[in-house]
């Protein structure tokens, strides 16, 4: 075990030596192991001579880095700096990290789920398959750290927007956490990555010879769900106050599964509550331009799975707080599902989306084109404000649909947030083109500025790495014993308060990624504070701030003896 807080000292006394000091990332330091250490840690000899600065290193990795081709060869060399030297990875990637954060993320974390068991390297982390089920608290107790802050967790069912990946999905809790120490500050060694290995129905994967997971059809029912118990519980008994991200989960237990444990352990769902927060951080920014407010809104959503009711629900709790009754915010709110908008008639409703049954009174008057309510239907009829779209099919907001949203909204608020980038509903090119420039817009994946007539146009992604470092931070600092609606509600405001002020519609809705660490740092104070008010943690401010200034990690070599 690796005790985080001796690591952080100036001098660390350290237990091994030579290979072994070399074969452990968090101690590695590579050739920058001063001559004293190499003398006192028995390295002479096993790396080359000459002592390299921080500075010579990360300027050699950036030469390497810059000289790869392609953006998974680029990954691939960011994974391989990460499994070699964990504390120049992630000096490293801070240098850089508007450049890092769609190699080490979206969409090219994408690419890399797909082709995981090609590109396979050893990773820290924990493979937990459904075949040693009876063995789980062994797999658990067989990780090496017995202090952990944060897990990401997924079963790899729902993989950004290209569904079922399998063994693959281990991708994401990997760069999730790398990106709460990146952004959040918390130590790599606090951090555990774990795929939740119960089989896949990709059968591009099962029919590879060369795939790494298990090969057999997903568990599903009663047999899921037992094994999830089993995991929740091992989780419990060995790492009792660990934050647990549920990560990528698919559409029939992403839900399910939050709701019966976020009162059990302190957990949040990323796609349902992160990506939630950071669409209201991000309208709540683009109204500002407006001079609006958000419950004076209407809003269409595509996609009524986990992310578009998760949106709904958040953006219903601001328009609460901002004094509306539940029920008039969920009707402001239109859910338009692959079977059309979520209505009174509608043949299937999940019970997500059952707040947001519009009923017939409210339609009573639409002129409807089809058998079914289309997104158009909601536009024409409705007159949205606001357009969301979590539906994952590409190309899904036609120019009609845009057209026809910009003849009745002076300045339309369109963001295409399904990732990857072949996944957006529209482009943000063809948003501000077909609105002639009045569109404020924001993404899921990240895209170059676009440029319309004599402006440029800046496009912010709506990226969770806004929100998840800073909550976790902040539920972690404070010893939440949950994480509630209020908690994801403060951290969305609060990055709204970092958003550019005026009208420019030109220029992005949110800071720039270099900005993310000190705004996580504010989002985890304002979070630990909603969290005392919600009454899930008895802190005071100064000791969350002490606190918080506690759990915060930097990068850098410390001096080792033997």
């Amino acid at each position: 075990m690796i005790d985080v807080k001796t690591m952080e000292r100036e001098v660390f006394k350290v237990s091994c030596r030579g290979v072994d000091i070399l074969n452990i990332p968090l101690l590695n330091k590579g050739t920058a192991f001063t001559q004293d250490e190499r003398d006192e840690l028995g390295l002479n000899g096993l790396i080359p001579t000459k002592i390299s600065t921080i500075e010579d290193q990360i300027e050699r990795s950036y030469l390497n880095f810059s000289q790869k081709r392609t953006p998974l060869e680029k990954y691939e060399a960011l994974m391989g700096i990460m499994s070699r030297n964990e504390l120049l990875f992630y000096q490293f990637v801070s240098r850089y990290a508007s450049e890092m954060l769609p190699i080490l993320y979206t969409p090219t974390v994408g690419e890399a789920a797909m082709k995981y068991s090609r590109i396979y390297f050893h990773q820290r982390g924990l493979y937990l398959s459904y075949q040693l089920q009876d063995k789980m608290d062994e797999m658990i107790g067989n990780f090496y750290q017995d202090q952990i802050d944060v897990i990401v967790v997924t079963d790899g069912e729902r993989i950004l927007g290209l569904g079922d990946q399998g063994i693959g999905g281990m991708t994401i809790p990997i760069g999730k956490l790398s990106l709460y120490t990146l952004f959040g500050g918390i130590h790599p060694a606090r951090t555990l990555p774990i795929m939740l290995d119960v089989g896949t129905n990709n059968q591009d994967l099962l029919d590879d010879k060369l795939y790494l997971g298990w090969n057999h059809p997903r568990i599903t029912g009663p047999a899921y769900d037992e094994f999830i118990e089993r995991f929740v519980c091992a989780i419990k008994k060995r790492y009792p106050k660990v934050l647990l991200q549920w990560e990528d989960f698919g559409k029939g237990n992403a839900r399910r599964v939050l709701d019966k444990y976020r009162d059990q352990v302190l957990s949040f769902n990323d796609d349902i509550q992160g990506t939630a927060a950071v669409t209201l951080g991000a309208i709540l920014s683009a109204l500002k331009i407006t001079s609006q407010k958000l419950s004076g809104q209407r809003i269409a959503i595509l996609g009524g799975g986990s992310a578009g009711t998760g949106i709904a629900d958040t953006l219903v709790n601001q328009m609460v707080e901002e004094g509306l009754s539940e029920e008039e915010a969920c009707r402001q709110i239109y859910l338009v599902d692959s079977d059309g908008l979520i209505h009174f008639s509608t043949n299937e409703v999940t019970d997500p989306q059952k707040a947001y049954v519009q009923p017939q009174s409210a339609l009573k008057d639409w002129k409807i084109s089809g058998d079914h309510i289309s997104l158009l239907d909601v536009v024409s009829n409705a007159h949205p404000s606001i357009l969301i779209g979590v539906c994952a099919q590409g190309g899904a907001f036609t120019q009609l649909i845009i057209e026809e949203m910009a003849r009745y909204t002076e300045r339309p608020i369109i963001f295409p947030l399904s990732n990857p980038t072949s996944k957006a509903e529209c482009t943000p090119q063809e948003a501000i083109e077909w609105t002639k420039g009045k569109a404020i817009i924001a993404t899921g994946s990240p895209f170059p500025p676009v440029q319309f007539e004599d402006k440029i146009y800046h496009i912010t992604q709506c990226n969770n790495v806004y929100i998840f470092p800073g909550l976790g931070l902040g539920a972690i600092a404070c010893c939440a014993e949950a994480v509630t609606d209020g908690m994801f509600l403060t951290a969305a405001k609060t990055l709204a308060d970092f958003s550019r002020e005026g009208g420019d519609l030109s220029a992005s809705l949110l800071p720039t990624i270099d900005e993310v660490r000190p705004i996580s740092y504010k989002i985890a104070y304002n979070v630990a504070k909603r969290a005392c008010e919600d009454g899930v943690s008895k802190m005071s401010p100064s000791e969350i701030k002490e606190s918080i200034e506690a759990h915060v990690w930097s990068p850098q070599y410390p001096r080792y003896k033997a």
